[in-house]
């Protein structure tokens, strides 16, 4: 079985925002197989599914960001997911705008969510998905990670998210280290 997860804040008032990429991705990868993540466990909205005759489940937690990990633990635990099987996506400040990056055992690079997780399940060797939307100094880190991005940041991080898209599919096919080196 596989944990698919995307990093986000629940709340209309967060809807594409920055630091909603995580969300935006899953929820365009279930568009695309007309699932959606609309059963509700443990703070979470979810779907399960059946790809390349596996188990698959792909979660959006609704807890704030930096909680993140409280809802991903009560579903390895309670769905018995190996923490090899799971991938989380979510977007990074100190990546350039729609750098796409495949990490596993790496640090939270200061990130909320990602430290609530390596919190939370014990350990940093997970695999990742990250999507850069670049950083502005003059702007408060809150404030610009819960921005929205500019009609031109827009188009660059829409064809990032369609990049995504062949990323999940190979996730399931590839093992992690030929899936880095296709894309990183």
């Amino acid at each position: 079985m596989k944990l698919i997860v995307g990093l986000g804040n629940p709340g209309k008032e967060y809807e594409n925002t920055r630091h909603n990429v995580g969300f935006e991705i899953v929820d365009k990868y279930l568009k695309k197989y007309n699932l959606d993540a609309n059963k509700s466990k443990f703070d979470g909205l979810y779907v399960d599914t059946i790809i390349h005759d596996e188990k698959v489940i792909f979660l959006k937690p609704q807890k704030y960001m930096n909680l993140s990990g409280e809802v991903v633990k009560k579903y390895i635990d309670y769905f018995k997911i190996n923490i090899d099987d799971m991938l989380i996506i979510h977007d990074d400040l100190d990546q350039e705008l729609g750098k796409i990056k495949l990490k596993e055992n790496s640090s939270s690079g200061g990130h909320n969510g990602i430290k609530d997780i390596e919190k939370n399940i014990g350990t940093k060797n997970y695999k990742r998905l990250k999507i850069g939307i670049s950083n502005n100094k003059k702007i408060d880190t809150k404030d610009y990670v819960l921005g929205h991005f500019s009609k031109e940041d827009r188009k660059i991080m829409d064809n990032s998210i369609d990049t995504c898209q062949n990323i999940i599919d190979d996730f399931f096919i590839l093992n992690f280290d030929r899936l880095m080196g296709k894309y990183n």
